[in-house]
């Protein structure tokens, strides 16, 4: 059986639902006749409010019929129509959610006086419907005007619905006891509706203030502030206050937004960006915007406390972006609004901010964190702000003043200015790839022009307060130049080189971007002169020329129009050519004149830098630089930092394992291992280092750089670079130390780095420098290396025997055992069968670029020879020099190594110390006679008797 109280409200909802019929019958419908056809803005917004207020009476009507059904099949059909099927207990919370929108549609008309303005239309219409009207309405006045009766109309009806279903649910809950198992859905709609009639009526009243809010202000002032959806919280002409700075006559606080009001100066606050600062007392309080700090006064504490609190709440409310339920400040937890927020606001102050509008997260008034800054001008600045200025990473496109180009900045930014790594891209003319320091390229950069540049330029090296100035790099495709040495002021200043495209160098000092002084000539050939020089590098004045023959003119030199280059001095016959295997100190440029040790000391700065501020992750792009794979990567960062900023793994996580790592590889074994797979990651600090430095070496020594007269320079540089990565691996270790609370290490003396340096490191980076410095090898031993492969050719006509016995190797220790004869063949005529696996052993040298590995090839080669011979010999044999020497030049000139000088020259160069004196340096020794013998071999072939014609078949 259904309760009395399911049966009245069964009649509540019939009712309800037919005078909403009404309703929509004898108000709603001529109320948008009437308002049809608008021919002005405010017609037209009229029509809109109104049509809302249709729509929501609509839907309030249909869930009001759906209510009705439920009812009507829970009195049916009981049994089977349980109490919590009801559509008004289980969908309790929709239900409201249609009255608080019906509630809304209804108020905004209010706050206009749309039923007023728009009931003129049609005035006598609505006197006639006056009665009608009254049959539903109960307490209205005869004599009120129609809009009032069209206010009441549209709301009275509602509310006492409202008011009757709180009644009967109430008793309803008392109905069917405690232990109901629907009770809990009966008690939460009793209390959801008994909220809706104090939201209805604090709707209302801010409804009504909002509307006679109008008659107090301009025509102009009232339409702008007085908006449909805006409701008046709190009036200053009701509980009094006066703000200062700006002493405002008038203060009023919206749902959304305060005002001050000061003569004709309307200032609007939006209240997600407006800030109360806690723990105010006695009649003062404070509150941040973004530009400005107000103090709010009261005559009285009770008046402090209520504008404090009003403006609290209304603050968490516009945060939460819907109303408080059912009155303000009852609605979610937390009552105090958060400090970090998020926002737009445009910056009216003069500043750099100026007319800029800033969109993404605050912090007491100030933007903190990500967001975005654009400025009318077409300046955009994307990424992290502290404290109000730009402050982490972040990107900015500033436009240029031809069409659709921008420069755009990729950087680190501090306290509003660049600082720290960045990329800055021109337009489409040149990259910046470097460090900057207030705002203003600092450190070590890369300068290029890109491919649609007019001209072709680059520049890497160090820069200073945004000029040029250290050691750098500079190259002038157009002139075919590069300039490598010191700078200042933007200018070339100090001891320089510089090397053509034809293979000539001039190292002198230069002042103003001009050589001044004396200074050196190198040619390619190796001529020198050395003497001083006009400013456009053309001998003039003293000098001395030495020729690669040995030869010297020393006296004056000058050049005229159409004279070409003249002399006048004493020319010396009497010199000796040099040894072409020296490399004696002239032939090579730039030694002593850079320090190795401060060359690209902005590298290693900022790594320092790193390290003594403990390695913290969410600095390592700023000191480090950030990792793009590609230029293409680079164009999608803009992308990939708008909505936003994501790492593919966590600075701070990664640096934690990665000093973990260290700390757990300690042994030499294991250290090598991590310190190789450290080099080899590009996200790795020792791989990002290592990559930088490798990225000057090619600046400076490919291209117009590959010239010999420039091996000393890279080689001392590699050896140095060597040093600085276990350097920084040194510096990484005690922050990993420091971090767990462990002893630190103790400092390393000279000779313990040393050894660490070329054992270990120098192998594992000497492959990343190869490339460039083996060529350079190549160029300095080419003349020797032409030499040697004469020789080759020479002795490679030779058969093994004979070979062999040219040699003098003794007979007794020829391979013969080793030679397997076919039918009709003769020892005479076997060629590259004897110590054929020392040969092959031998070839293995090119396969590596490590000089240890190639020390241990040579070993092992050796190793092959003796066995070889003990194997002949039938004993173990321990070769004197005088034995091995012969077999080792028929080893090498088997096994046809190209190049071989300028491999040896590097493995000499790169050895580890430690083998100085030992059996790899005896080896080695052994090798350069043997190259040295082999150059000199076509010359004796020259002078063979008739019996070693080889032209003769044997």
């Amino acid at each position: 059986m259904c309760s009395p109280e399911e049966e009245a409200l069964l009649q509540l909802e019939e009712v309800f639902s037919v005078t909403l019929d009404h309703i929509n019958n004898l108000v709603l419908q001529p109320l948008l006749k009437a308002a049809a056809e608008p021919s002005d803005p405010w017609g037209r917004e009229c029509l809109s409010l109104l049509q809302q207020l249709h729509r929501s009476s609509r839907r309030l009507w249909k869930v009001t019929k759906e209510s009705l059904h439920s009812l009507q099949e829970r009195l049916h059909h009981p049994d089977s129509f349980g109490l919590e099927a009801l559509l008004l207990l289980h969908s309790a919370d929709h239900i409201l959610q249609i009255h608080i929108e019906y509630i809304e549609s209804y108020t905004s008309c209010v706050v206009v006086n749309v039923f007023q303005k728009v009931a003129k239309r049609r005035s006598e219409y609505w006197r006639a419907q006056r009665k009608v009207l009254q049959q539903f309405l109960s307490g209205m006045s005869s004599e009120g005007s129609v809009g009032t009766v069209l206010v009441q109309a549209l709301h009275q009806p509602l509310a006492h619905h409202v008011q009757q279903y709180v009644f009967f649910l109430l008793s309803l809950g008392d109905t069917i006891g405690e232990h109901h198992p629907s009770r809990e859905l009966v008690v939460h709609a009793a209390e959801l509706f008994g909220n809706l009639q104090s939201f209805m009526s604090q709707e209302l009243d801010q409804a009504m203030a909002t509307q006679a809010l109008r008659y107090t202000l301009s025509s102009r002032v009232g339409d702008v502030l007085c908006t449909p959806s805006r409701r008046l919280l709190q009036d200053s002409q009701d509980i009094p206050v006066t703000v200062t700075p700006l002493r405002s006559e008038r203060v009023l606080l919206f749902d959304d937004s305060l005002v001050l009001l000061q003569g004709h100066s309307v200032h609007t606050f939006d209240l997600k960006l407006v800030w109360v600062e806690p723990g105010q007392d006695g009649c003062m309080f404070h509150l941040l915007t973004p530009e400005e700090k107000f103090f709010f006064c009261s005559k009285d504490p009770q008046g402090r406390v209520v504008w404090q609190w009003k403006v609290t709440q209304a603050v968490c409310q516009a945060l939460r972006g819907k109303k408080d339920f059912p009155l303000l400040g009852a609605g979610l937890k937390p009552s105090e609004p958060p400090s970090c927020r998020c926002g737009a606001y445009t910056f009216l102050s003069e500043g750099r901010f100026c007319q800029a509008t800033y969109e993404g997260e605050w912090y007491w008034g100030k933007p903190h964190g990500k967001g975005t800054l654009k400025w009318p001008d077409g300046r955009n600045h994307v990424g992290e702000f502290c404290q109000g200025l730009e402050h982490g990473f972040g990107i900015r496109l500033v436009p240029q003043a031809s069409e659709d180009k921008f420069d755009c900045y990729k950087c680190h930014w501090r306290e509003g200015s660049m600082c720290g790594y960045g990329i800055c891209e021109n337009g489409t003319s040149e990259v910046y790839k470097g460090y900057f320091q207030e705002g203003l390229r600092h450190g070590f950069g890369v300068l290029e022009s890109t491919p649609q540049a007019p001209q072709s330029c680059r520049y890497t090296g160090h820069w200073e307060k945004g000029q040029r100035s250290g050691y750098g790099i500079a190259e002038d495709s157009d002139r075919g130049e590069r300039y490598i040495g010191m700078w200042q002021a933007d200018q070339r200043h100090g001891p320089g080189i510089i090397v053509t495209q034809a293979g000539v160098c001039f190292q002198g000092t230069f002042q103003a971007d001009k050589m001044v002084g004396p200074g050196i000539l190198l040619s390619e050939d190796d001529s020198l002169y050395e003497g001083t020089f006009t400013r456009d590098l053309t001998l003039l004045g003293k000098g001395k020329v030495t020729f690669p023959n040995g030869f010297t003119l020393e006296g004056s030199f000058g050049s005229g129009a159409g004279r070409g280059l003249h002399t006048q001095g004493v020319l010396d016959t009497a010199g000796l050519p040099p040894d072409p295997g020296s490399t004696q100190p002239w032939r090579q440029l730039g030694l002593g004149a850079f320090p190795v040790e401060s060359r690209w000391q902005g590298i290693c700065g900022p790594f320092q830098d790193f390290v003594r501020a403990g390695c913290p992750g969410d600095l390592q792009e700023a000191l480090l630089g950030f990792h793009v794979q590609s230029s293409k990567e680079l164009r999608k960062s803009q992308e990939y930092l708008c909505c936003e900023r994501t790492h593919p793994e966590d600075h701070t996580g990664r640096m934690e394992d990665i000093l973990e790592e260290l700390l757990q590889h300690r042994e030499p074994e294991a250290l090598q291992q991590c310190l190789r797979k450290a080099l080899r990651n590009s996200l790795h600090p020792l791989g990002k280092l290592l990559r930088t430095l490798m990225l000057t070496f090619q600046a400076t020594y490919t291209g117009i750089g590959a010239n010999k007269h420039l091996q000393g320079l890279a080689q001392e540089e590699v050896k140095q670079h060597a040093q600085e990565i276990w350097a920084a691996y040194r510096g990484l270790l005690q922050v990993a130390l420091q971090r767990k609370g462990q002893a630190l290490e103790e400092a390393e003396d000279a000779e313990t780095r040393d050894l660490q340096v070329h054992g270990l490191v120098l192998p594992l980076v000497l492959p990343s420098f190869y490339s460039e410095l083996f060529t350079l090898y190549l160029l300095l031993h080419e003349r020797e290396d032409s030499l040697y492969s004469q020789g080759i050719i020479s002795l490679s006509l030779f058969p093994d025997t004979k070979l062999l016995e040219f040699l003098d190797v003794q007979k007794h220790l020829w391979p013969l055992k080793d030679l397997t004869l076919t039918t009709n063949q003769r020892y005479s005529l076997v060629r590259d069968k004897c110590f054929l696996s020392a040969t092959e052993c031998l070839q293995k040298m090119i396969t590596t670029v490590d000089p240890r590995e190639k020390l241990e090839v040579l070993e092992r080669t050796y190793e092959e020879i003796e066995a070889t011979v003990s194997r002949v010999l039938g004993q173990e044999h321990k070769l004197p020099m005088d034995d091995l020497l012969p077999l080792l030049i028929y080893v090498v000139s088997r096994a046809r190594i190209q190049h071989l000088g300028a491999e040896i020259h590097l493995i000499r160069d790169m050895m580890d110390p430690i083998h100085t004196g030992g059996l790899y340096d005896f080896l080695l020794t052994a090798l350069e006679s043997c190259y040295e013998h082999i150059q000199k071999e076509d010359m004796r072939l020259d002078r063979l008797p008739r019996r070693w014609d080889l032209r003769e078949p044997w």
